[in-house]
């Protein structure tokens, strides 16, 4: 299996977008709604903070990941956009309106992410519990999505998250290991892939996901593929990578469609149970659909 990835084309000048990275934009009643209970609630989304390609899509239809822990993350990863810095404040009323956003949403799915809170000495993974336990108990119908950050290998923080029972535990990789130092410095491939591990040995139903474009070679995406299928890793979410601001990493190659096809199919027949793969996947996009789709492979 070959691809163009080995031949990447090297330029200073940014890359014009292909047409199929086409974006709907936000509007009508669903989005006006979901916009207001946000505001109403103080609540953050890594839709907005993260510039989601998908933000009109989702929540036109009703649906958006909420972050907690707000929004200010003490990591500077060099693919994303959310503010670096010291957080000011620990809210420790969030997980109670989370839990009541949910519930006016009406959600049968839930996805929840954070920023990294390296400062505090449990992640911020007392909080993390905490929200899913709101939900659980003004929402109960809900399923719950969780995408965490690495808690720096503290695994007894990773414990506190595990025993409030998430459906769906998700860790994002993000990138190869050779490109860790540019694309999230702070992290760890190996120590992300020992979260997923984990989580797996202890019943849960585990998710990542890659981001496509930022220079990897398709024989280091294989190889992640191959890391993914021992540590037992359920669903894998690849997407194209696409530059926030001039400060962040540029975008080396824009990934075509057919490529992302045939990354899917490669993945699920190494053994990942789904695989959702396509320029504007995220790892939150579709996600009610992603559990569906794991649970009839």
């Amino acid at each position: 299996m070959t691809f163009s990835l080995n031949h990447l084309v090297v330029t200073d000048e940014p890359l014009r977008k292909p047409s199929w990275l086409k974006m709907k934009m936000p509007g009508g009643e669903g989005y006006a709604k979901l916009k207001r209970l946000v505001s109403e609630n103080q609540l953050h989304t890594v839709c907005e903070s993260a510039m989601c390609p998908n933000l009109g899509e989702c929540w036109s239809a009703g649906t958006a990941t909420l972050m907690i822990l707000g929004d200010v993350c003490t990591r500077s990863c060099g693919f994303c956009h959310i503010a670096t810095g010291r957080p000011p404040t620990l809210d420790l009323d969030e997980p109670v309106r989370v839990g009541d956003a949910v519930a006016k949403m009406n959600l049968k799915h839930a996805v929840l992410t954070s920023v990294n809170r390296d400062e505090l000495p449990d992640g911020g993974a007392g909080v993390w519990a905490e929200t899913i336990r709101q939900i659980r108990l003004q929402s109960p119908k809900t399923s719950i999505e969780v995408l965490i950050p690495d808690f720096c290998g503290d695994w007894n923080a990773l414990g506190t998250v595990l025993q409030a029972k998430p459906d769906i535990l998700n860790h994002n990789i993000e990138s190869v290991p050779r490109l860790y130092k540019t694309v999230r410095p702070q992290a760890k491939y190996h120590r992300s892939l020992q979260l997923l591990h984990l989580a797996k040995n202890e019943g849960f139903v585990t998710k990542t996901g890659m981001m496509l474009g930022l220079g990897e070679r398709a024989d280091e995406i294989d190889s992640v593929l191959d890391d993914l299928v021992a540590i037992g890793c359920d669903i894998l979410t690849l997407g194209q990578y696409l530059q926030p601001t001039t400060q962040h990493l540029k975008v080396e190659r824009w990934v075509h469609p057919d490529e992302f096809v045939s990354w899917k199919q490669r993945g699920e027949a190494k053994g990942l149970r789904h695989v959702e793969s396509g320029p504007l996947v995220r790892s939150s996009y579709h996600a009610e659909k992603q559990v569906a789709a794991h649970a009839n492979a």
